[in-house]
């Protein structure tokens, strides 16, 4: 008799410390301790594919490959979002270049618009993406995510006061003179 449920308590425990390999690895060692049915069973418990275990078992039946080689097989593994929706950075561009901010001498673009404003704003478009994909998307391209916040200039210098006296002290001094106190003194009005 197989017993599942001490199968998934042991695969919970140890999931979290295993990569994609040593998952398949653990769940086809576990199929062939079973014998017959173990395949279906390991799957049931773990929800591995029993097309996974069976590639474990392979591996198993061929020689574990060392554990620095590669998980995936070249070109495996999830397409890039680009490649499944080529039209997606096209339409990512015309949404940020409005509001690109950067000097235009240098190559240091960003974007003020929060990453979860652009993907709702590409989903209404239709196209299937997260903030982290926006993030991702935007890092490629060049562009930096700044957030806007007010900056404080002069804000905890010793002199603050100081400072405002004197140039309030200036002003006086050139009114009494009847001289200009700076360029940028309003004129009234007559």
């Amino acid at each position: 008799m197989i017993d599942e449920a001490a199968l998934r308590r042991q695969y919970a425990l140890l999931r979290p410390s295993l990569d994609e390999r040593g998952r398949r690895l653990f769940a086809a060692t576990q199929a062939q301790a079973l014998g017959h049915g173990g395949i279906a069973a390991v799957a049931r418990a773990t929800g591995i594919a029993p097309s996974t275990i069976g590639r474990g078992l392979k591996e198993i039946a061929t020689g574990v490959p060392p554990s620095g080689a590669r998980l995936r097989q070249p070109g495996g593994g999830r397409k890039r979002l680009t490649d499944r929706d080529p039209l997606l950075e096209r339409t990512l561009l015309d949404l940020v270049s409005p509001m690109t901010l950067g000097c235009p001498e240098r190559p240091l673009l960003w974007v003020s618009k929060s990453l979860e404003k652009l993907a709702a704003a590409l989903r209404d478009k239709g196209h299937r993406v997260s903030a982290n994909s926006v993030r991702r998307l935007l890092r490629r391209l060049g562009f930096s995510r700044q957030g806007n916040r007010k900056a404080n200039e002069g804000r905890g210098h010793p002199d603050r006061d100081a400072q405002f006296e004197h140039i309030n002290a200036q002003v006086q001094a050139f009114r009494q003179q009847a001289l200009p106190s700076s360029r940028w003194t309003p004129r009234r009005k007559s």
